[in-house]
Formats: structure tokens, C-alpha cells, sequence
């Protein structure tokens, strides 16, 4: 028996795909298959899965599952939650080898995709090309695996309260907060964790609903924060925390309605952690602002910058042994005195440590950051065959140029007005661009610079598209 995935689904970071048309039960099963044939080569046997609250997720837990045992796998099932409190399950267990979440994360509600962990690492990349090989020779093992149910949230609630060791409850008595949970999966895990916090908190849509009925779960879109924004501002509260659909990405605003983006989260983190951790790396994506690779720096921290993709950054955390990293989109990694993935939830509980720990408000913290001019992430269509050439083209003639270049993940161009970035998406067919400033003129040469490097490839900077 073999079996073909639709060229479209099997993608560097993890397994994506619109259901009905593009991903099915037959997909889950195979990949459940080709998961469990490699973990049983490398000496693993069992498998956590989860899933998040997209209407299609139970249907594709239960294939997948089959697909598990039928390769000889034992199942562990965690049931439905966020993302992170599968990989909670995978690493807290030491007779866990593997996990699988089932989540669309932030797509759309018609899509629903798998991420993975192998063994403690990500499973990405070359790996899951693999598990398309195996499904096309049907190479794959066969076996019977036993199933177990594991209620595992109030564990996993309790981990995510050690965020707060070692600050007195004090402190935080008289802290607002604001919560918004998009009707994602991390709604039930943020109620038993809100009424456990100290200080007051103001929780909405925590009922899960996989068809996301009050706005897109993305909280990395400003316009998806504006319920949290109106409740901060009714309640008067002192900042405001959001999550994507599977609460392993974190969107934050202040107590007066402004945005603190990925980059400007992990400046606050960064200041904390390097308090405990002098000297230590912190990693960020090539989209990050030069403000925080500055401030990590101040801090007495290494800043590296490092490739997009939670998959990667995870990789490189454990190879320079990091304590912490994050990207532009919301991911923010722990591994300090947590695990080292991304879990929006301790993420947003680390805030309200880091605020208590440095003596400031969050509205301050936000505050005292330097006003940099930016885009947002500039998104727009290069055909496929096209896109990674392009980005070689163009990293050839600045190399050949006197420019001062970072091609770590893309070109990423600094001058005397800022830097601007191009690189190609791992998941879609798309450029992303970006460029910072400290002025409105320094921005608009530096996109130029852009236009005129698209123009010699052929390429035009044309409506920006969505994630």
C-alpha cells in the first residue's frame, strides 16, 4: 500500500494543508505511518498527540492515530489543547520519544496541518520530505501499538505558574491584565491559568471555536488586537496578551493601546534573562529590529541573529546553548528554566515576572524603547521557481558591491539609514521585505534600494498578500 501527498503539503517548518481539498484522513494516517517507522528505527516507541479546536482536528487525530499503532507505535493522547502543551507532554515524560500536534495554527478555518517533535528536537525539513518517500513506497513498518488517554492541562497549568518562582505575590497584587485567547485552543488552558494568577484578569473568547467567529487568531495583525485594545482601554488595564489559534505565538500590547511587537517582547525578556544569565546568546530572527540586537548587547548579552522558522531557531538555541531566542512573528523560546519552545502562554506569564522582576510597568518598559521606523513584514507573490533564484541574484550584486550584507536567512542590506531585508518564505510563494529607519526619508531610500533590486531581477514590489 502507498500513498501520495499533495505536492503542496509537505513544507519545511511542518505539514499544512486545506482540508478536503489539499489534506484528509488518508494524509493523517500516512504520515502517522512514516512517523511511527522512524521512531521505532531510531529506537523510540512512544508517541504523544494532541490537537487544537479546529472543527476538522478530531477527524485527523483519529486517522493519525490509527496510522501510529498500524506502524507498531504507542499512543499517548492529550487531547485538545495548544500547541505547546503537546510539546509540555513530549518533554516532561521521559518515556515519551515523539509528539504530534494536529493544528492549522493561524490559517484560515478551512486549513489544519501537523507540527512535530522528534526525540526532543523539531521535526522539519529533510525529515518530513522523508515521510513523503516512505508514504510513495509504502516502506513502511508494521506493528500494533497500545493507546492510552492522559489528562495532562492541570500539569501543564501548573508549569506554566513556575514562571512566577521567586517573586513575591505581592508584588503583582495590584497588577490588570487583559487576555484574549481568539477562541483558539489555549482558551481552557488560559482559564485555569488566569484564575491561579495573582492580580485581577480580564479573559475573552476562551470558549473554543474552530471557526474563529470574532476575528482571524493572528495576533501578530494589529487589526486582530482590537477587541484587546477596547478592553484595555474600558478597564483600564495595564497591558494586554493575545494568542494565535494554537498558543504557541504571543502578540502584546501596552497599557495605552500600543503594539509591543516580537522584537520588542524579547528586549523585555532579554533584559530579565540576562540578569540571571550574564554573558549569554540571544538569538532572533533576521527580521528583528536593530534596537534589540543593540539592547541585548547593553544588556551584556551575545546577540545572534539567526534563519526565520521556529524549527530553526530551536535548533540553533541547543547548538550555542541559548536561554533565550524569539522571531518577529510572536515565537518566543524559554530554555532558561523552562524547556527552549515556544509557548505563548509561559511567554505571557514570563511578562508578568519580568515587569515585577525590573520594577517597571510594562507601559514603561514599552516606552523607554527607541522609536524606530519600520514596515511591517512586505509579503508579495514570486513564483516558486522563481523566488529562492531571485534572492540569489540579488545577493551575488550586493556581494559584488561595497554593501554591508547579513545573508544568514535572505539579504539583509545595513546602511547609514537602517537595513532592509529580502528573503524568500519557506512556506508560501512569496518575497517578504522589510526595511528600519530612524527617519521617514531614510525609509523611503532604503525601499527604494529594495524596488531597484526586485527591478534587476525582473520583479516588482506589487500588492502585499497575507500570511
Amino acid at each position: 500500500m502507498t500513498h501520495r501527498f499533495h505536492p503542496t503539503v509537505l513544507r519545511e517548518y511542518d505539514i499544512r494543508g486545506i482540508i478536503g481539498e489539499t489534506l484528509g484522513p488518508d494524509d493523517a494516517r500516512a504520515i502517522g505511518r512514516g512517523f511511527a517507522t522512524l521512531l521505532r528505527e531510531a529506537g523510540g516507541q512512544k508517541v504523544a498527540v494532541g490537537y487544537d479546536g479546529r472543527v476538522s482536528s478530531p477527524m485527523l487525530e483519529h486517522a493519525l492515530v490509527e496510522g501510529l499503532t498500524a506502524s507498531g507505535c504507542d499512543v499517548v493522547r492529550v487531547g485538545m489543547g495548544p500547541t505547546p502543551m503537546l510539546y509540555y507532554a513530549e518533554a516532561s515524560a521521559e518515556d515519551v520519544h515523539g509528539g504530534i500536534q494536529i493544528t492549522g495554527s493561524h490559517n484560515p478555518a478551512n486549513y489544519n496541518g501537523f507540527k512535530m517533535v522528534f526525540q526532543g528536537r523539531p521535526f522539519f525539513g529533510a525529515d518530513i520530505q522523508l515521510l513523503g518517500d516512505l508514504a510513495a513506497r509504502g516502506a513502511w513498518a508494521n506493528g500494533t501499538g497500545s493507546i492510552e488517554v492522559h489528562e495532562i492541562l492541570d500539569d501543564y497549568v501548573e508549569r506554566l505558574l513556575q514562571g512566577l518562582a521567586g517573586i513575591d505575590p505581592g508584588a503583582l497584587a495590584g497588577i490588570k491584565v487583559g487576555w484574549d485567547a481568539g477562541n483558539g485552543a489555549a482558551g481552557p488552558a488560559l482559564e485555569k491559568l488566569a484564575a491561579r494568577l495573582p492580580g485581577e484578569h480580564h479573559l475573552l473568547f476562551t470558549e473554543v471555536d474552530g471557526n474563529f467567529p470574532n476575528h482571524h487568531p493572528d495576533p501578530t495583525v494589529e487589526a486582530n488586537l482590537a477587541d484587546l485594545k477596547a478592553l484595555v482601554a474600558a478597564k483600564q488595564l495595564d497591558f494586554g496578551v493575545a494568542f494565535d489559534g494554537d498558543g504557541d505565538r504571543i502578540g502584546a500590547i501596552d497599557g495605552q493601546g500600543r503594539v509591543i511587537w516580537g522584537d520588542q517582547l524579547l528586549m523585555i525578556y532579554a533584559e530579565d534573562v540576562l540578569k540571571s544569565h550574564p554573558g549569554a546568546t540571544v538569538i532572533a530572527d533576521v527580521k528583528a529590529s536593530r534596537a534589540l540586537f543593540d539592547r541585548v548587547a547593553e544588556c551584556g548579552g551575545r546577540p545572534l541573529m539567526w534563519k526565520t522558522g521556529h524549527s530553526l531557531i530551536k535548533s540553533k538555541m541547543k547548538e550555542v546553548s541559548s536561554p533565550l531566542a524569539g522571531e518577529m512573528s510572536g515565537h518566543v523560546f524559554f530554555a532558561d528554566s523552562y524547556y527552549g519552545f515556544d509557548d505563548a502562554l509561559y511567554a505571557g506569564v514570563r511578562l508578568l515576572a519580568a515587569s515585577a522582576r525590573l520594577g517597571k510597568s510594562v507601559t514603561q518598559l514599552r516606552g523607554e524603547m527607541p522609536a524606530m521606523l519600520n514596515t511591517p513584514e512586505l509579503r508579495f507573490q514570486v513564483d516558486e521557481s522563481r523566488k529562492f533564484a531571485a534572492i540569489g541574484e540579488i545577493a551575488q550584486r550586493i556581494a559584488e558591491s561595497d554593501a554591508v550584507a547579513d545573508t544568514t536567512d535572505g539579504v539583509r542590506v545595513t546602511t547609514d539609514d537602517g537595513w532592509w531585508l529580502l528573503r524568500a518564505s519557506n512556506t508560501q510563494d512569496v518575497l517578504v521585505a522589510r526595511a528600519e529607519s530612524d527617519s521617514e526619508e531614510g525609509l523611503a531610500r532604503l525601499l527604494a534600494q529594495i524596488d531597484e533590486q526586485l527591478a534587476l531581477s525582473g520583479l516588482e514590489r506589487g500588492e502585499s498578500v497575507g500570511h
